[in-house]
């Protein structure tokens, strides 16, 4: 659908999609910064309550380490580090232990061989290929198919447009396939927090699930951002193809 040059298909995904990552952006960094002020009672720091998750949950062969930068926090399955990061490790806040408590719950996923996160782990490759040559490849195609003479070049455009969109396809399945995992990271680090102890009373978990929830739809607009792109790239490949 188009209206005075403008794809409105596309930009019915693309609008909300950039609408949501701009609140989301500015919903994390507001509400890490109210809860980073806010002290657990207990005293931990990031660092000691990931250690308390990890052993209540029967990990011990995780390794805590420290990150630079500011919330670059992240659990690497392939040497079982659990990084957290300069506004993380040290810091006893409540939004430190929330954030740390979420990376543990990727450990504790991959610990109990959560099918999803295995699933998007096998995706890194295809994504990493398909979001850089996917696009070239589809729109290439459909370039090509332009100066195409006869059925054999048409064939082989075609072709072409049909791998670039399953690269690209395949890197969009990354960002679907990244929803349920880091929602369930975050179910799992309030289940656990709970259980466990770290907080002393309500406040502190609903502080730890505002800064949360807020984190989760940082990739609910990355996953709608690449969904749009998808579209937008296949409709152009579409429209050029019956040309």
């Amino acid at each position: 659908m188009y209206y005075n040059g403008l794809d409105l298909t596309y930009l019915v995904f693309f609008i909300p999609a950039l609408l949501l990552s701009l609140w989301a952006q500015s919903a994390v960094k507001s509400r890490f910064s109210k809860f980073n002020k806010v002290a657990v009672k207990k005293g931990l720091t990031g660092a000691q309550a990931a250690a308390i998750l990890l052993r209540a949950n029967g990990i011990t062969d995780v390794k805590i380490a420290h990150i630079k930068g500011f919330l670059t926090d992240n659990y690497n399955p392939v040497n079982k580090v659990l990084s957290l990061s300069d506004a993380t490790y040290a810091s006893s806040s409540v939004a430190a232990v929330g954030v740390a408590a979420h990376e543990t719950g990727h450990a504790i996923q991959h610990h109990t061989g959560y099918i999803p996160l295995n699933l998007r782990r096998s995706l890194v490759p295809v994504a990493n290929l398909g979001s850089r040559l996917g696009p070239l490849m589809a729109v290439g195609g459909a370039g090509y198919s332009l100066y195409a003479q006869n059925a054999q070049y048409s064939s082989l455009s075609q072709l072409i447009i049909n791998i670039g969109l399953l690269l690209f396809a395949g890197s969009v399945l990354f960002y679907l396939i990244t929803l349920p995992v880091e929602f369930d990271a975050s179910r799992r680090a309030l289940k656990i927090l709970k259980g466990a102890g770290v907080f002393s009373d309500r406040n502190e978990m609903e502080g730890a699930k505002s800064v949360l929830w807020a984190a989760a739809m940082t990739y609910v607009a990355s996953a709608l951002s690449a969904v749009a792109s998808f579209v937008r790239i296949f409709l152009i490949t579409q429209r050029r193809s019956r040309r």
